[in-house]
């Protein structure tokens, strides 16, 4: 039984794993294993594509209305794994992480599985966000603690 995102999956279900993806990308590796070490007992994971690292060439568009151009190459690892429930999960994060991308792979096979969804919600997830939450709040603080305020001054005639 694999379950892939694809035409017959319910736009909401896709929104909220890529939504859980982000999460994972954005999180350190340390937090990330962590996490998935107080799930406990697992069912087995058979790697389907080794964890590697490559080069994706980002596009962009000037303005976002341009034509198109290659504003340069990232590197990215990923890796897909299969649980032993069916369920294939996939990362792709940017930077040579093989072992965090390894890890978000067994995470996301884990999530696709309705009867670990909640464990990994509970116990992956949400402690995730709210440190990724505090990490977007102390920035912004930062960020309005420097924030200057211009103002044009009108001068008289001499």
């Amino acid at each position: 039984m694999q379950n892939h995102t694809g035409p017959d999956t319910p736009n909401g279900e896709i929104a909220a794993r890529q939504a859980m993806m982000k999460v994972l990308a954005l999180a350190a590796r340390a937090d990330i294993e962590a996490a998935f070490a107080t799930l406990g007992s697992l069912p087995e994971f058979t790697p389907m594509r080794a964890p590697e690292t490559g080069l994706v060439m980002l596009r962009a568009q000037a303005g976002g209305q341009g034509a198109p151009f290659n504003l340069g190459e990232v590197t990215v690892s990923r890796a897909v794994t299969e649980c032993a429930t069916g369920h294939i999960g996939y990362s792709f994060l940017l930077g040579r992480d093989t072992r965090k991308a390894q890890t978000a792979a067994k995470i996301d096979a884990l999530w696709q599985n309705p009867s670990f969804r909640n464990q990994i919600e509970a116990r992956i997830l949400a402690p995730l966000r709210a440190k990724q939450q505090a990490a977007d709040q102390l920035a912004a603080r930062q960020t309005e603690a420097t924030k200057v305020d211009f103002f044009t001054l009108v001068r008289g005639e001499d």
